[in-house]
């Protein structure tokens, strides 16, 4: 079949979705009937293209928990340690993993500190918005445009890095260029040829273009959420998900019309490289699988996964409880991603990211409300690791901002532009962070030099 991508986007109307269906419409179907639509790119050690992996903990994760300012000691006047207490003792039983005297590790992310240890992994404190807006939606709608407090922008930052990116002939042909391993495309890869992938072995098709959510129903999902009292929540998620298609502008009524699967490319059958194991459950299998797609060789430079179930206004815990249990998933996944790649860590850099952080007390419910900073973490080869990064802004009262939170000393969007120039290679960042005057002065020197 002589055909390109471009004619099979003319021509086609399949939109790919994880619904299970049968097998005539399944993995094959696509192998045997998309693929040929076009030859494989020759294959090579990756050809020298950088790779960008975005996680984002959706939910706000307490940064103050996940790298713990032990040697602040403002931290434990803010929260005590047992008797249903948040802190992390910095001594004894289940205490912090120290990594410069002043911060330390969870325990539950014990899996973390031989790449520390390593240098290939950073941990940036005190980062976030400038907007002061503790609402989960907007504070994501704004941090995956990188346009804080406008809410008129179309398309988000990843997908701008990607369309200043020096382009060739390589990078255009690659159907693969930029996937996330969700049900919807992402704000951030908005206005861009993305695809959306939330399970390679469900892989499937049908006719038409995917509906997005009713734009009415999100907005009254998304101020029911808003409305919350502190305290409740569950179906945050739930909410996320269903008031995604007006969240994200309208991204979910892209059809994605050609599709192309790798021949030898079989997910159920994949096995970890470095003796990885990923953890169970949707956060675990899409690094697995953006792990399998990179090494694949089809053209992978931006991929982005997801995790939720940050929103711990309610039983926390400490070094166990509920938020151990979801770093402890974190973590596992991230040693997994890292250990599969070996090598290939040279040219992939992983950057975490999260809306905002908790408050720098807990609440009568042994939870954290919405708070301002939190902490971004970078794993790869590149990376300047081995350090705590960012301007500490202290935990005494008067540091704090509005007199409750963590501030912010770092601007998200000065993080994410270190990563598009260094790393993505983008030469001007000014049509990638319209409004906004970044520079190098401004990086947190998260890449090496």
């Amino acid at each position: 079949m002589n055909l390109t991508r471009r004619m099979l986007i003319k021509q086609g109307a399949l939109a790919m979705v994880s619904v299970g269906v049968g097998a005539g419409l399944g993995p094959e179907f696509l192998q045997n009937a998309v693929f040929a639509a076009e030859p494989v790119r020759a294959r090579s050690a990756n050809g020298g293209r950088k790779i960008l992996i975005c996680i984002f903990q959706r939910g706000a994760v307490d940064g103050l928990s996940m790298v713990v300012p032990h040697g602040d000691p403002a931290y434990y006047q803010h929260r005590q340690v047992g008797n249903n207490g948040i802190a992390i003792a910095r001594r004894g039983e289940n205490a912090v993993l120290d990594l410069d005297g002043t911060f330390g590790l969870n325990p539950n992310l014990a899996m973390l500190k031989p790449i520390y240890a390593a240098g290939h992994l950073a941990a940036i404190q005190a980062v976030g918005s400038p907007h002061p807006s503790r609402s989960h939606f907007d504070a994501q709608d704004y941090m995956e445009s990188a346009l804080p407090g406008n809410k008129t922008a179309r398309d988000g930052w990843l997908a701008r890095t990607m369309r200043y990116c020096p382009e060739d002939a390589a990078k255009a042909d690659s159907t693969f260029r930029a996937i996330a391993m969700t049900t919807q495309l992402p704000r951030s890869l908005h206005g861009e040829d993305a695809l959306a992938i939330p399970d390679l072995s469900r892989f499937g098709v049908r006719d038409g273009a995917m509906e997005a959510m009713i734009p009415t129903r999100g907005k009254k999902n998304r101020e029911a959420m808003d409305a919350r009292p502190t305290g409740v929540t569950a179906g945050f998620e739930t909410l996320y998900d269903q008031a995604v298609g007006d969240v994200l502008h309208g991204a979910g009524k892209e059809t994605f019309e050609a599709l192309k699967i790798v021949k030898d490319i079989n997910a159920r059958s994949y096995s970890p490289a470095g003796g990885a194991v990923y953890p169970n459950g949707n956060y675990g299998r899409a690094l697995q699988q953006v792990a399998q797609l990179i090494k694949s060789d089809v053209g992978v430079e931006v991929a982005f996964v997801e995790s939720g179930g940050w929103d711990t206004h309610v039983q926390q815990g400490g070094a166990q409880g509920n938020l151990g249990r979801k770093l402890t998933e974190f973590g596992q996944g991230l040693a997994a991603l890292y250990s599969d790649l070996g090598d290939r860590m040279a040219d992939v850099c992983i950057l975490t990211m999260s809306e905002f952080g908790r408050t720098a007390r807990q609440n009568g419910n042994g939870g954290t409300d919405h708070g301002h900073a939190t902490c971004f973490m970078a794993l790869g080869a590149g990376v300047q690791g081995g350090k705590v990064l960012g301007q500490w802004p202290g935990m005494a009262q008067e540091q704090l901002y509005e007199g409750r939170d963590l501030a912010v000393t770092t601007d998200f969007r000065d993080v994410f532009a270190e990563i598009a120039q260094r790393h993505m290679g983008v030469r001007d960042l000014a049509p990638v962070f319209p409004g906004y005057q970044t520079s190098a002065a401004k990086f947190r020197n998260v890449l090496k030099a």
